[in-house]
């Protein structure tokens, strides 16, 4: 007795249900696969690790850096500020290297500029004391490089007479590799420009 054929198009149906199955299956394994990755991916970028007295590996959740980013770009520049425009015959050389520490040629020009025009020699001459009062700045933290307009209040005492300034200084913050402890914060100042200085009345 001949075995009976199997009818054809069932057989290819059949087949065709197996291939798509696998296909389906396999599409599917990949589709998990990508999201378990990528999760995992964005778990680790916002995680260090340390390695215990034991020889355990030990996960540390780090802070998000945009918590953090606006304090450390507003704690920079009241550092650079300081360094540039608080001083004095004993500690201007000092202050000044600090200072150049945190920004780029910009800064650097600005630094030969003054001591160009007599500045730090007046300094001296006279021993002025020039002492910061008051820095407050607006950042635009939305996109790198970061702008700022920063405005100082210091003043000068020239023995006698104490005169106070209002200093408006603008530029951009990009990040670089922190350095302890000349640049902490990773970020160096580009662009920087004084562009206004005036003398501050007295109310009295």
């Amino acid at each position: 007795m001949k075995t009976p054929y199997k009818n054809i198009y069932s057989t290819l149906n059949q087949n065709r249900f197996i291939v798509l199955s696998v296909v389906i299956g396999a599409t599917m394994t990949c589709i998990v696969s990508i999201c378990v990755v990528l999760k995992v991916q964005r778990e680790t970028i916002n995680k260090a690790f340390m390695v215990n007295t034991d020889g355990n590996v030990i996960p540390l959740k780090l802070v998000a850096q945009k918590e953090n980013l606006g304090v450390e770009v507003l704690s920079h520049l009241e550092l650079f500020h300081t360094y540039f425009y608080n001083i004095d015959p004993s500690n201007y050389e000092k202050n000044l290297e600090k200072a150049l520490w945190l920004g780029n040629s910009s800064v650097d020009a600005l630094y030969r500029q003054k001591k160009s025009e007599g500045v730090y020699n007046r300094l001296l001459q006279y021993s002025l004391v020039q002492k910061v009062l008051q820095v407050e700045s607006e950042i635009e933290l939305s996109q790198e490089p970061y702008t700022f307009r920063t405005t100082t209040l210091f003043e000068i005492n020239r023995g006698k007479v104490t005169d106070t300034y209002e200093l408006v200084t603008t530029g951009n913050l990009i990040h670089v590799d922190r350095n302890f402890p000349k640049n902490t914060h990773g970020l160096l100042i580009t662009n920087y420009f004084e562009n206004s200085l005036k003398k501050v009345q007295d109310e009295n």
